[in-house]
């Protein structure tokens, strides 16, 4: 709540450097939220003027003007209008605008003016403008605007006195906006023919030259493909490592509360619903989640994600997608959660929709001990290079569904009622800045373990309840799981997984899956009473032997070559993922959209599974 202070608001195109500025000037005194009734982050701080007097400072999100329909934009517009709910309007607006790039961030500081609010213009990264030979006459720009403009390089902290001064109280007298809407580009042109000069002889810059190589037809496909290898070979190769700590400090937590807590439900409580729930079900997601934004800020802060979104741009419209739903999607791979969340910068509401109905369909990491089981039982004696291109073909068979499902969907949403266009700026490359990065996992982390985090802790709770009553006299595990109320849920559904070729053990495996696939290969390992070994890989590798021996009463094999794509196809393509699920209802503002989205994949799941199990044992 902002209380008796008066509100500074930033805003600015995406990459002008309003978050470097907001830090700068707030320091540690941030507070990170969501705006009422929306999940769009929101940032705000409090600093002083060099007067000593106390402003606070809210960073709106990144936008490119006030007039599309992206949360985002929404937000920022409602916000500089005093029509958000719970936020006060602003007293004075910083309009930050990159100088290298004066006529398209011009545009929005245009419409900012328009609110009839004070402004003050903060012209960043004046060094990059100076480099690629433009000289910015600053007391002519701010004759055009008729507002204060402060010359900055944010990143170094130049300007920010100056900047602080500028915002000094009284806050400047409101500029006439007297230009139309309509009038508006051409009033940017005049103001940069006026303010901004450039060297009569044009020379490539060193972000020309690079992308000269990486938005090359050929080579920067190549160098897509290489970058984005090496970005999921990073997440799965190194997060493995505090994956494994985790889960051994799960265990040794587990280990300590049952040797603490006498033998009882309240200890199977604490330590099969809220020790592992905490560790296995909320933590163990976490690395994955701190890699994927790591390197995805990376990139984004380096100038690359951009390109990257601008060499998808052509092939996501085949599908009636555009380059905004990348970010999504790559984000996906890694976790669904954040991916959703990333579609909060699309501008179509429609393609938002499609963007968070496919964004599950790519192969998160939770599905890969799914994978990691069943692969082997299906191709034994598999080289790494084998191994490889199966994963490949599993990851691209939900990558293609997913597009295709997409432009379906697409189709039957029918056009927008106002055309959005794929406005993409091209950002000079620069040397990533660390402190964004980090501070951009933090809050990136933070939030998936307040809000996924408390889902998911809720649901794995839920379903212990479910495992474990009622209860019966027996000690074995698979009997205890069977008398249970989830026991007796899968008894019900055993006649619809039937037809895949999968038994009620294994049906009830699917369903204790629902809060985290990973779950699956627990679920079978004490449902097929295989040895538990403190090895994981000799766990596993005891599972694949059981499995490739279980038998039907009739003695017919049970996990046959049809059953095991069966049963891979369906974890390819079904929604097990509830906490997911509690995100989309978020996202897209309706639980009727989540259920829709849970049937509508669980349901493709069982007739691919289906078909590819009756199809498949005709000829094997």
């Amino acid at each position: 709540m902002s209380g008796s202070l008066e509100t500074v608001a930033l805003a600015g195109n995406p990459n002008a450097g309003k978050t470097t500025i907001f830090n700068a000037l707030t320091g540690s005194n941030q507070q990170v939220g969501n705006y009422a009734g929306v999940t769009v982050e929101r940032k705000s701080g409090e600093f002083f003027t060099p007067h000593g007097k106390k402003l606070r400072l809210v960073d709106l999100p990144g936008c490119y003007s006030l007039d599309g329909g992206s949360p985002d934009q929404q937000i920022a517009r409602k916000v500089l209008l005093g029509e958000l709910e719970g936020e006060e309007r602003p007293d004075l607006v910083v309009s930050v605008v990159d100088g290298s790039a004066l006529e398209r961030h011009l545009q929005l500081t245009l419409e900012v003016i328009e609110t009839g609010l004070p402004v003050v213009v903060a012209l960043n990264m004046v060094d990059v403008a100076e480099s690629t030979g433009i000289r910015i006459d600053v007391q002519k720009l701010s004759e055009e605007l008729g507002v204060p403009v402060v010359p900055m390089q944010a990143n170094a902290g130049k300007g920010l006195l100056d900047l602080k001064q500028a915002m000094r109280h009284p806050f400047p007298v409101p500029a006439k906006a007297d230009w139309t809407p309509e009038e508006r580009q051409k009033r940017v042109l005049r103001i940069c023919e006026t303010a901004a000069r450039r060297r009569d002889s044009y020379s490539a810059t060193l972000t020309d030259r690079v992308d000269a190589v990486l938005l090359h037809p050929i080579f920067g496909w190549g160098f897509f493909l290489a970058i984005m290898f090496c970005l999921f070979w990073t997440i799965f190769a190194i997060a493995d490592i505090p994956i494994g700590w985790i889960e051994g400090g799960t265990e040794v937590v587990a280990e300590w509360v049952s040797a603490k807590m006498p033998e009882g439900d309240l200890r199977s409580l604490i330590v099969d619903g809220v020790v592992n729930g905490i560790g296995g079900g909320v933590l163990v997601f976490l690395p994955q989640i701190v890699m994927l934004f790591f390197l995805i800020g990376l990139l984004e802060s380096s100038g690359y994600m951009a390109r990257a979104a601008y060499l998808m741009d052509g092939i996501m419209a085949k599908f009636r997608l555009s380059g905004r739903s990348f970010l999504p999607v790559l984000s996906s791979f890694a976790c669904a959660i954040p991916g959703v969340m990333a579609t909060r910068t699309i501008d179509s509401p429609k393609e938002r929709l499609a963007t968070i109905f496919v964004a599950p369909w790519m192969s998160c990491s939770a599905r890969i001990p799914v994978y990691l089981t069943l692969v082997p039982l299906l191709f034994t004696d598999m080289t790494s290079v084998q191994k490889t291109l199966i994963f490949i073909g599993i990851y691209l068979t939900g990558l293609i569904t997913a597009l295709i499902v997409a432009r379906l969907l697409r189709g039957r949403m029918g056009e927008d009622k106002v055309p959005n266009h794929f406005l993409l700026e091209l950002p000079p490359y620069r040397a990533p800045q660390w402190g964004y990065i980090f501070r951009h996992v933090l809050g990136r982390a933070g939030a998936f373990l307040k809000n996924a985090g408390t889902i998911i802790l809720a649901i794995c709770i839920i379903l212990w309840a479910l495992s474990t009553y009622p209860k019966t006299d027996s000690e074995d595990p698979a009997e205890v799981l069977a008398h249970s109320a989830m026991g007796r849920i899968s008894h019900v559904v055993e006649p619809l997984v039937k037809p895949l070729g999968f038994d009620g053990r294994t049906g009830t495996a699917i369903l204790t899956s629902f809060a985290a696939r990973e779950v699956f290969v627990t679920s079978m390992t004490q449902l097929f009473h295989v040895e538990e070994s403190e090895d994981e890989d000799e766990t596993l590798t005891n599972l694949q032997n059981t499995l490739s021996a279980a038998t039907w009463p009739n003695g017919d094999k049970m996990f046959t070559l049809p059953a095991l794509l069966a049963l891979l196809v369906f974890y390819i393509y079904a929604l097990q993922c509830l906490p997911t699920s509690a995100v989309v209802a978020r996202e897209a503002g309706s639980w009727k959209w989540a259920a829709g989205q849970f049937l509508f994949m669980s349901g493709f799941a069982w007739v691919a599974a289906f078909i590819v199990f009756q199809v498949t044992k005709l000829f094997l």
